[in-house]
């Protein structure tokens, strides 16, 4: 959704329960799930659903989201698990200087251009220490006419490639970079079940 901005984002959080699901995403919870934990940083955090459940499985968890309306949510729903909520931009927030580096790091689903994308997956990045894993799942730009649902803007849509071109310059191991097929509906309602296609990468920092 280009151009949708804080204020955009509280409003649609406050016109629903749940905006999205209560589980984490099926890519965060296959690909992470074997990973020892340790401090997790989830970028672009929305309710807090992939934050809540790695909170879960142990991590110490920063949730990050520039709607406050989002961060609300997810604090009612993580009550007692080990997460810091914090109001800020996927696209200009940083590590603190003082602060020890990240495990993990994780941006799930955040739809903005190229430019403001480029910046959020380098400061995700930028926050992991060597051998850190860094992992995004985003609407695949072959959605728009391939998938169903997701974002029809596609200057806010991604694929791998262009994620990985994003970390020109950088260190990294390559785990897992391509499409992924997500299923959408069960086909036991009206609707049948339909694929929509994601992009998912996940890299591990080299030091």
């Amino acid at each position: 959704m280009a151009g949708m901005d804080a204020e955009a984002w509280n409003q649609r959080y406050h016109e629903s329960d749940l905006v999205w699901s209560a589980g984490p995403n099926q890519f965060v919870e296959a690909e992470l799930a074997g990973l020892q934990p340790g401090r997790a940083v989830d970028l672009a955090c929305g309710e807090g659903r992939n934050a809540i459940w790695l909170a879960r499985q142990g991590w110490r968890v920063t949730a990050v989201d520039f709607a406050v309306a989002g961060l609300e949510k997810g604090r009612t729903l993580a009550e007692g698990l080990d997460i810091e909520w914090l109001c800020a931009d996927a696209t200009t927030w940083r590590r603190g200087h003082h602060e020890p580096a990240y495990d993990l790091a994780v941006v799930a689903y955040l739809q903005v251009a190229a430019p403001e994308r480029r910046a959020a997956v380098r400061n995700a990045y930028d926050c992991l220490r060597p051998g850190g894993t860094f992992m995004l799942v985003a609407h695949d730009s072959t959605n728009l006419t391939e998938g169903t649902g997701g974002p029809q803007d596609p200057l806010v849509l991604m694929t791998a490639e262009d994620v990985l071109t994003d970390l020109d310059g950088e260190r990294f191991r390559v785990e897992r970079a391509g499409r992924v097929a997500r299923q959408v509906g069960d086909g036991h309602g009206e609707a049948p079940a339909a694929t929509a296609w994601d992009c998912l990468v996940r890299v591990v920092r080299r030091g």
